[in-house]
């Protein structure tokens, strides 16, 4: 009787998956798979329907439907979860090919097909592809016209918390003796507004220590960035609640002569550059520090700040995505 078989009958007696793998020598992902196609397709999907002889390898034509198939995604193939595991690539090679691989060399496998073994991001669920298209093609050009049209800065703006029980990041250790830094493990940070200009780089910053971010501390925030500037500008923020409360739509429309404001889509970071400054400052100035006291954590913040305000360079070329959108 075959493993395919044998596997499901041992799953319908309850046996754990963990044991059925063991015994029969397959991944537990081959199991879950087995399972799920007999669930969808049917008894008939338990007929062997592998040639006798089978190829020792996978041919041109073959790998390039593989590379397809991962691609894809585990989910489109009939697996559990979103992201792939040598196992699984293992037995969707055997499944769908009738070519046996060690599970070993499939890491070797997939470098050799120009594939890499990289962490996952989160990508929400809530995105409005429609919004975000619309905001590359339609409003991006519309917000470079009109910064033309009155000489504007164009302020991406965003805010920042850095905690005081610190951060962690990669670091060399000696094997097996893993690298320990202190923390005060209080559970505060030292808030920052922050905006930096599409055409010059300058970046304009306030902390603010005092509870949560609002809309009054939003509002003294952009009131400062005025005073430093007769420009137009033209504010790109995201829909946070203080963002758009009342109080702010107030203020922007006595503001409108000095302040015309978008909206960035909803749930997309990735169009706001300042974050890429927030990660950098962190990496940079945060990571791997100890702040004893608040002031401590304070007066590292505000030295990074002042440090990166010199660096106009470093911040235009965070800005590189819709330079080429203005280019193209």
């Amino acid at each position: 009787m075959c493993k395919k078989i044998l596997a499901i009958l041992a799953v319908s007696d309850g046996t754990p998956y963990s044991v059925i793998a063991v015994t029969l020598k397959v991944s537990k992902e081959a199991i879950r798979l087995w399972v799920n196609t007999l669930l969808f397709k049917g008894v008939e999907s338990l007929r062997s329907k592998k040639p006798s002889g089978r190829p020792s390898k996978l041919t041109k034509t073959q790998k390039k439907e593989l590379e397809s198939l991962i691609i894809e995604g585990p989910t489109k193939a009939g697996f559990p979860g979103a992201c792939w595991r040598s196992p699984m690539i293992q037995t969707l090679i055997y499944e769908k090919f009738g070519v046996q691989y060690n599970v070993f060399y499939i890491s070797q496998l997939l470098k050799n097909m120009d594939f890499s073994y990289q962490k996952a991001k989160f990508v929400s669920d809530h995105k409005d592809p429609e919004k975000r298209k619309e905001w590359l093609k339609t409003t991006w050009p519309e917000i470079s016209n009109l910064a033309k049209e009155k000489n504007a800065y164009i302020l991406f703006g965003d805010e920042a918390s850095f905690p005081q029980w610190g951060s962690l990041t990669y670091t060399w250790a000696k094997r097996g003796h893993q690298p320990v830094v202190k923390t005060s493990g209080k559970r505060k940070g030292y808030k920052v507004f922050g905006l930096i200009d599409y055409f010059s780089g300058r970046f304009f910053c306030k902390g603010h220590d005092e509870g949560r971010l609002n809309s009054e501390a939003y509002e003294a925030f952009l009131t400062e960035v005025l005073s430093k500037t007769r420009k137009h500008i033209i504010l790109i923020q995201d829909g946070a609640r203080y963002h758009t409360s009342k109080a702010m739509k107030k203020f922007f429309e006595k503001k409108a002569d000095r302040v015309t404001v978008y909206n960035l889509p909803s749930y997309s970071p990735d169009y706001n550059p300042i974050e890429k400054l927030w990660k950098k400052i962190k990496e940079k100035e945060i990571h791997l520090h100890h702040f004893p006291t608040f002031d401590s954590l304070k007066d590292k913040v505000e030295e990074a700040l002042l440090h990166f305000k010199d660096l106009k360079n470093e911040v235009l070329s965070l800005f590189g995505f819709y330079k080429n959108l203005t280019e193209a």
